[in-house]
């Protein structure tokens, strides 16, 4: 989506941070935006999903607004 200009994060746990890392370089777009997540969000239930995606969601929007 990056590729074609639409605005996108990359959601990352923090047990895959490095791997992101490699994988933006490696596609040529280091400087995507990034949003380290606790590892892990998977299977830790609703309620703790939630949890993650309210404390995260203001940090998504910001790096998906214009100029951002």
């Amino acid at each position: 989506m990056a590729r074609r200009g639409v605005p996108a994060v990359a959601l990352v746990t923090e047990e895959f941070w490095s791997q992101g890392d490699f994988v933006a370089r490696s596609l040529g777009m280091p400087d995507l935006p990034r949003i380290r997540l606790p590892h892990p969000v998977a299977g830790t239930g609703k309620a703790n999903m939630r949890k993650v995606a309210e404390a995260i969601a203001p940090r998504v929007l910001a790096a998906l607004a214009p100029g951002a």
